[in-house]
C-alpha cells in the first residue's frame, strides 16, 4: 500500500523523521506547582512513535513568565530534573522531543508574579478581559513596560531555559513567539507602542525576538532551534496592521541564523475558547522564503494535511486537539480510521488521567 504524504519520511536537519505528523505544543495545566509531574511520562510516551516529532507544552522560562496555573517551568533545578524521565520515555520509544519555551508577558496577573508585582511587557497598555482556557472570562493585571536596560535579562532567561532544556535531555527548543505572549507583544504593532529601538518599525519590533534567537543559537546551536509564529492571529489583542509583511520579515531575518524550523499558524487558527474563521491570507510566501523546515499548524485534518505535504506547502504538519484525543494519530491517519472526539471540558482540568491519558488507542476500540 502506497504511503500517504503525511506518513512519508523527512530529514529535518540531523533528525530522521519517519512521518510528517507533529504533536503541537498543548497547554494542559497539570504541572502542579509549575513542576512537570510523573503522569506526563505516560501522556507523552503514548503519543510517541519512532521517528516522530513531539513539541512539549509551553514551558515557562522564569518566575516572571507565568500566566496560567499549573503550567510547567524550566528555570529551576527541580523542574529540569522532573523533565528528565518524561524526555527519557519519549526517547526510549524513538521519538524526537523539543521543548517550547515561553514567557506570557502581559497575559498574566499579579497573583502569578514574584512579590505580586505587575506583569512585564513591551507596553503598559492593559489587556482587556478575555474568554480563557476554561471558557470563563479571565482578567489581567495592568502590565509594566520593560525598560531597555531590562531587556537583556529577559533574553538571558530564554538563553538559560534553552540550556536547561538540553540538560533535561530535549533534542531542541521551540521559542514561543505566537498567540499574544511576550515575544508577540513586541512583534505586533497593535500591542507594541514603544518609541525606542524596540518599537515602531518592523526591524525594531522584531529586534527582541531575533536577539532571543541569537542568544539561543550561541548557547545550544541554531540546529536545535525552532520558533512558533502567528502573524495573522489577534489572540490576546495581538493583531498587526500588516501580517504578511511581518511574517515575511521574520522568516527572512531568521534565515540569517540558519535555525532548524519555523512553525507557522494558519490564519484560520483557533484556540480552545476562540474559533477564527479562515481568511484569504496564505502562508505560502513565508514558506517559499524560509530556507529551513517549515511546519504548518491550525485546524488541519487528515485530508488537508496530506494536501499540504503533497503540494509542498509545508514540510510537516502539527496537530493539536486531534493528537490530544488520538494518541495513535499517525496510525489512524495511515488506516483512515475513525478518530476519537476530543472533550473540550477536560483540556485544562487537574485530573492526571481523565481527558489526559485515557483516550483509547485504535486496538482497544476495534
Amino acid at each position: 500500500m502506497e504511503k500517504i504524504p503525511l506518513l512519508t519520511a523527512y530529514k529535518m536537519g540531523k533528525f530522521e523523521l519517519s512521518h510528517r505528523v507533529v504533536l503541537a505544543p498543548l497547554t494542559r495545566q497539570r504541572s502542579f506547582g509549575n513542576v512537570p509531574q510523573t503522569h506526563a511520562i505516560l501522556y507523552y510516551s503514548q503519543r510517541t512513535t519512532k521517528g516522530g516529532l513531539l513539541i512539549a507544552e509551553a514551558t515557562v522560562v522564569s518566575d516572571t513568565g507565568l500566566g496560567y496555573p499549573e503550567t510547567p517551568g524550566i528555570w529551576t533545578k527541580e523542574q529540569v530534573e522532573a523533565w528528565k524521565p518524561i524526555v527519557n520515555a519519549v526517547h526510549e520509544k524513538g521519538g524526537i522531543f523539543f521543548c517550547q519555551i515561553w514567557h506570557a508577558g502581559r497575559v498574566s496577573n499579579s497573583s502569578y508574579q514574584p512579590n505580586g508585582q505587575a506583569p512585564i511587557s513591551s507596553t503598559d497598555k492593559p489587556l482587556a478581559p478575555q474568554v480563557g482556557n476554561t471558557g470563563e472570562e479571565s482578567t489581567f493585571s495592568p502590565p509594566r513596560r520593560l525598560r531597555v536596560d531590562e531587556i537583556p535579562q529577559i533574553i538571558d532567561d530564554f538563553r538559560v531555559a534553552a540550556g536547561n532544556a538540553i540538560e533535561a535531555g530535549f533534542d531542541g527548543v521551540e521559542i514561543h513567539g505566537a498567540h499574544g505572549y511576550l515575544i508577540d507583544q513586541f512583534i505586533k504593532d497593535h500591542v507594541n507602542d514603544r518609541t525606542d529601538e524596540y518599537g515602531g518599525s518592523l526591524e525594531n519590533r522584531c529586534r527582541f525576538a531575533l536577539q532571543v534567537v541569537e542568544a539561543l543559537a550561541n548557547e545550544i546551536g541554531a540546529h536545535r532551534i525552532g520558533i512558533r509564529l502567528s502573524p495573522f492571529a489577534s489572540f490576546m489583542d495581538s493583531g498587526d496592521s500588516n501580517p504578511e509583511a511581518l511574517g515575511l520579515y521574520m522568516v527572512e531575518s531568521l534565515n540569517k541564523y540558519e535555525i532548524l524550523y519555523v512553525h507557522m499558524l494558519e490564519p484560520r487558527f483557533s484556540t480552545s475558547a476562540v474559533e477564527v474563521s479562515e481568511t484569504p491570507h496564505s502562508l505560502l510566501p513565508m514558506r517559499k522564503a524560509f530556507k529551513g523546515t517549515f511546519i504548518a499548524a491550525g485546524g488541519y485534518t487528515r485530508e488537508d494535511g496530506n494536501r499540504a505535504i503533497a503540494e509542498n506547502y509545508a514540510d510537516l504538519v502539527a496537530y493539536g486537539r486531534l493528537f490530544l484525543a488520538n494518541p495513535d494519530l499517525p496510525r489512524r491517519f495511515e488506516l483512515d480510521a475513525p478518530l476519537n472526539k476530543y472533550n473540550r471540558n477536560t483540556f485544562y482540568t487537574l485530573d492526571p488521567v481523565i481527558g489526559y491519558t485515557d483516550y483509547p488507542f485504535l486496538e482497544s476500540t476495534t
